[in-house]
């Protein structure tokens, strides 16, 4: 390279480091994560190349984008087109996962210990054993989920049998699919749901329950509790009261129900301590 040359090129960079700042705006140069920008800043006169380290925190679309966590559920109900429903709005509301089904008692409890869901949705009239029969086992073996019946049967006995045995809420089953939702949710959350609805009677229930300890039984659910602990089987008690077996049976569960037992040696044993029978 001529010196003529060279002194036309020392003559540039001279000029390019001594230029005036009006013409020529500061650019500061970042480094992040191996990424190079440029922004533009108020014109000082120079030029500068810093290193900024990777922001070690998430970034922010990462944090926006996460997802709550869904409520686990079990669903137990014995109608599986209703059950079928149920599922389906629960699952569509993005807030709670579907982790099992059931159909029965028995199988409800093997789910329910399987899986360890946040809530079991039970119904309270089951084809093996009550609803009232899974709540007491959920409770004895100190299982942490919670309990919220939903069912047909709204009267205040049964509701406050199902709550005094551990549940944190009851539905009817005619509630809609948003109220289902949310109860769960506030279920799993910890709080206790009962609709005014299906509350409506409960005060009546507490005010004729604080007055004795025994249940207010019907003419036909005593003589049925008397022959039951006689030893007779549904079958016989429906042969000697001249009534159809699924009458009995009906009158049994209300029984049952009343006393807050799911058998008949329960419901023997309870009658005996409130002094039903001797």
């Amino acid at each position: 390279m001529t010196e003529a040359a060279r002194d036309g090129n020392d003559q540039s960079m001279t000029t390019a480091t001594t230029c005036s700042p009006q013409t020529h705006p500061q650019v500061d140069l970042h480094v992040d994560g191996g990424e190079v920008s440029a922004t533009e800043l108020p014109p000082v006169g120079i030029v500068t190349l810093r290193t900024v380290p990777p922001d070690p925190r998430p970034m922010e679309t990462s944090r926006m984008s996460k997802t709550p966590k869904r409520v686990t559920v079990v669903v137990v109900d014995d109608h599986p087109v209703f059950r079928e429903g149920v599922v389906r709005a629960l699952t569509s509301s993005g807030r709670v996962e579907v982790v099992a089904e059931a159909g029965d008692a028995r199988d409800a409890l093997a789910q329910i210990e399987e899986h360890r869901p946040d809530v079991v949705l039970l119904d309270y009239k089951l084809p093996d054993l009550s609803g009232l029969a899974v709540a007491h086992a959920i409770v004895r073996d100190g299982l942490p989920t919670k309990i919220l019946f939903l069912s047909a049967h709204t009267e205040s006995s049964v509701v406050y049998a199902a709550l005094e045995s551990g549940a944190s809420g009851f539905l009817s089953k005619e509630a809609r699919r948003e109220q289902i939702v949310d109860a769960v949710v506030a279920c799993a959350a910890g709080r206790n749901v009962v609709p005014s609805d299906v509350a409506a009677g409960l005060v009546s229930e507490i005010r004729l329950r604080s007055t004795g300890d025994a249940p207010v039984l019907t003419a036909r659910e005593r003589e049925i509790l008397k022959l039951i602990a006689a030893g007779r089987s549904l079958p016989e008690i429906a042969k000697q009261l001249i009534l159809g077996l699924t009458t009995v049976k009906t009158h049994a569960q209300h029984l049952y129900e009343k006393l807050g037992v799911s058998d008949r040696a329960a419901a023997v044993a309870e009658a005996m301590r409130r002094g039903l029978i001797e």
